[in-house]
C-alpha cells in the first residue's frame, strides 16, 4: 500500500504523533516509555521557550489508516544567528522498518526546510542539542539513562540510505568503581590543593537561595560551553524552564558548584536514572509516571553525569576530573550506586575525554548525528 505523509494540524494529530511509538518498540525490553504529558510540553510552541525563537513542522506517515512513522523539521534561529549559517535540523524520527516510509518522513522535512533557505539538513535533535539529540548506533543491549536517546537498530541504515552522512559521534562513557584508583585520588587531591578549590552543593534550602545558584550555573554554562561545537547559548527563558523541570529530579547531592579562591568556576549536575523507573510505565501516562517513582525511587541505583563545565581560563588545568570524582564519589559511595553514565561528550572535546578516559570510564555507547546538503526543488 502506498504511503502518505500528512502534516499534523490538530491536538488529536499530536496525541498521534506521540503515540505511534508504541507500537515500534513492542517487545523491546530496553524501551523506556515516554511521559505523554512531558512530550506535550515540549512540543507546545506556548509553553516550551525554545519555540520563541524557532519553528517547526511535524509530519506523519500513514498507510492503509495507520501511522507507520513520524518526524519534525525544526528551525533553529538561534543557531543560525550564532554561527550564520543555514542549518535545519529533523527530530523525533521513528519509522518502521521500510525504506519507503523513512524517505518519505525524510523528504518532507528536507522540503519544508529547502523552501525556508536552510542549505543542511542535520539531526536528530529533539527539538535542539540542549534536549535528546543523536541517534544511537552502538550499545543497544542496556536501556538509555535520563535524557538520552533510544532507536532501533535499523534506524541507521534507512537514514544513511536517504543520503544523510555522519556529521559528529557523541560518546556516553560507563562509570564503575574502577574509577576510584590511587592516581585519580592524588590527582584530584593536587588540583584542589593547587587551585585553591572548594566544591559545595547548590543551595536547595530556599527559594532566592536556589535562583542565586542556578544564576551562576547559567553563566558558567553559557561561557563553558560556548567553545564546543554546535552549542547555543540558552535564553534565559530556556534556562529556567529547563531548571525547574530538572529541579524535580535532581538530588541535591550531585548538583555541584567548584569554586577557585571563592571564585565560582565550573559546575556538575548529576542526575538520578529515573529511566529506571519509568520503565515501569508502560503507558507513559503521568498517573503511572508519579506513581512509579513513589513506589520504586528507592531502587534507582545509577546515575548520569548530565552536564559540566569549566570556564575558559580554568579549563585544562584538571577542575572537570575534580568534578567527575566529585560526582562518581557521591553516586557510588555515598548513594551505593553501582555505576555512572558521562555523557553526552563530542569526539573530538579532547578534554572532556580525556578526563572520562583518567576516570577509567569505558566508552559503551555512540550516537550520532547525521547532516545532508539540500537545495529547494
Amino acid at each position: 500500500m502506498p504511503i502518505s505523509i500528512i502534516p499534523v494540524r490538530s491536538n488529536r494529530d499530536v496525541n498521534r504523533f506521540i503515540e505511534m511509538v508504541w507500537p515500534i518498540y513492542k517487545g523491546d525490553p530496553n524501551w523506556v516509555p515516554p511521559v505523554k504529558f512531558d512530550r506535550k510540553r515540549l512540543l507546545n510552541r506556548e509553553k516550551n521557550p525554545f519555540w520563541q525563537h524557532s519553528q517547526m513542522e511535524m509530519f506523519l506517515a500513514e498507510r492503509d489508516g495507520h501511522v507507520v512513522g513520524r518526524i519534525a523539521a525544526i528551525i533553529n534561529g538561534n543557531h543560525n544567528d550564532t554561527y550564520n549559517d543555514k542549518v535545519g535540523f529533523f527530530g523525533f524520527f521513528e519509522a518502521i522498518n521500510d525504506q519507503e516510509v523513512a524517505n518519505g518522513l525524510l523528504a518532507a522535512a528536507q522540503q519544508w526546510l529547502a523552501e525556508r533557505g536552510m542549505e543542511v539538513m542535520r539531526g536528530p535533535v529533539n527539538p535542539s542539542l540542549n534536549d535528546e539529540a543523536g541517534l544511537l548506533v552502538e550499545g543497544f543491549d542496556d536501556p538509555p539513562q535520563i535524557l538520552m536517546t533510544y532507536n532501533p537498530k535499523y534506524y541507521s541504515a534507512v537514514i544513511e540510505s536517504f543520503g544523510l552522512a555522519k556529521s559528529k559521534d557523541m560518546f556516553a562513557y560507563r562509570l564503575t568503581r574502577s574509577f576510584l584508583t590511587e592516581k585519580v585520588k592524588r590527582v584530584q587531591a593536587a588540583v584542589r590543593q593547587r587551585e585553591g578549590l572548594t566544591i559545595r552543593n547548590v543551595d536547595f534550602s530556599n527559594k532566592s537561595a536556589f535562583q542565586r545558584d542556578v544564576a551562576i550555573i547559567k553563566e558558567i554554562y553559557n561561557l563553558a560551553w560556548q567553545a564546543n561545537w554546535g552549542f547555543v547559548k540558552m535564553t534565559d527563558a530556556e534556562f529556567d524552564f529547563i531548571a525547574k523541570d530538572l529541579k524535580q529530579l535532581a538530588d541535591p547531592d550531585f548538583v555541584l558548584i567548584a569554586e577557585a579562591q571563592g571564585k565560582p568556576v565550573g559546575f556538575a549536575l548529576g542526575l538520578p536514572d529515573i529511566n529506571q523507573v519509568l520503565i515501569r510505565n508502560k503507558k507513559g501516562g503521568l498517573l503511572g509516571a508519579v506513581l512509579a517513582m513513589l513506589r520504586f525511587r528507592k531502587r534507582v541505583n545509577r546515575g548520569r553525569i548530565f552536564i559540566l563545565g569549566v570556564i575558559p581560563q580554568f579549563q585544562r588545568l584538571g577542575i572537570d576530573a575534580v568534578l567527575y570524582y566529585e560526582v562518581g564519589t557521591r553516586m557510588v559511595d555515598g548513594k551505593g550506586y553501582r555505576e555512572g553514565e558521562a555523557s553526552w561528550v563530542v569526539e573530538d572535546n579532547v578534554m572532556m575525554n580525556r578526563a572520562a578516559q583518567m576516570m577509567n570510564g569505558e566508552l559503551y555507547k555512540r550516537y550520532r548525528l547525521y547532516d545532508k546538503i539540500i537545495k529547494k526543488n
